[in-house]
């Protein structure tokens, strides 16, 4: 492994003095960070992100961490002989995969990111969204094309949900006072029922309850590709149409940007879809000239 190059304290110091300008813009500015769970990688990534949202903090920035956790919950349904099937990209979520989904993630992928931030200096406050009914949620529904019959078919996707209503009651106790949320994607429903939601739509509806200046989409892809695989730093509402009329934006990636359209029209000035393996991916964006990632934007 390479040494770390040495930086003089001069260019430290050049490197603090530069970001000025870009700690300015989002001084006192809600930014929801959404941290994957293939964004989240080794205990040594994980660390290195809960450092970056507590120096956020430091420097008056108000985050908000929405996890996921898909690739640990998968790790311990087939730990527990659990089989879990996807449809149209999401978990199909019985009686008893709603359990082990909310252990994981209420419990330990939630205590364990809070740990990481108090860790670094924070004051973290681990939540979901069934705490203080912030998110309430209805059931989901998606319909598919039957590969013999060609019939669209409704999917039952269990106890699967989509957002309806953010409560900012109780959050709006924790932003601005030192306290960094930390939310893990799950709602409740009218009648009291657990939803498992998916982590992107979670933090979008969040962002756009709370209009926040940034919603920052951390994945395991560099963001949006045109057609030859290459980055497309910036794009508009109407050009992501086009690209996923046109089948350039496709998969896994049209639900990520739907999310960001969502979110910028109920409010958030600016959405950005970035690769959380990326070191200090978080700050790269938010606090230099070069950026990372794709922001979409109206």
């Amino acid at each position: 492994m390479a040494d770390t190059p040495v930086i003089s304290p001069l260019d430290q110091a050049r490197i603090l003095s530069e970001a000025l300008p870009h700690m300015q813009r989002y001084d006192e500015e809600t930014i929801v960070i959404k941290y994957g769970g293939h964004a989240m990688g080794a205990e040594d990534s994980a660390k290195a992100f809960a450092q970056d949202i507590v120096l956020l903090e430091q420097t008056a920035v108000n985050p908000v961490v929405v996890h996921g956790g898909g690739p640990q919950i998968a790790s311990m349904l087939k730990r527990l002989g659990i089989k879990s099937e996807f449809a149209a990209g999401l978990r199909i979520t019985d009686a008893a995969t709603i359990e082990i989904v909310e252990m994981v993630l209420a419990g330990s992928i939630n205590k364990q990111l809070v740990g990481y931030i108090n860790e670094a200096g924070g004051k973290a406050v681990g939540l979901c969204g069934k705490d203080g009914n912030m998110v309430s949620a209805t059931k989901a529904t998606r319909t598919m094309i039957d590969p013999d019959s060609r019939i669209e078919e409704v999917i039952d996707l269990g106890f699967v949900g989509e957002p309806e209503k953010v409560d900012l009651t109780l959050l709006n106790q924790l932003i601005g006072h030192e306290l960094i949320p930390v939310l893990a994607p799950l709602a409740t429903s009218a009648t009291g029922q657990t939803f498992n939601v998916n982590a992107d739509t979670f933090a979008g509806a969040v962002a756009g309850a709370l209009r926040a200046k940034r919603l920052l989409l951390l994945t395991d892809v560099p963001g949006v590709l045109d057609q030859n695989k290459k980055l497309i730093p910036e794009l508009s509402i109407k050009d992501a149409r086009k690209l996923i009329a046109d089948g350039t934006i496709s998969g896994g990636m049209i639900p990520k940007v739907e999310t960001c359209i969502y979110a910028l029209e109920q409010g958030v000035e600016g959405v950005v879809i970035l690769d959380g393996k990326v070191p200090h991916a978080v700050l790269l964006e938010l606090f230099t000239n070069q950026g990372t990632g794709t922001l979409i934007h109206k």
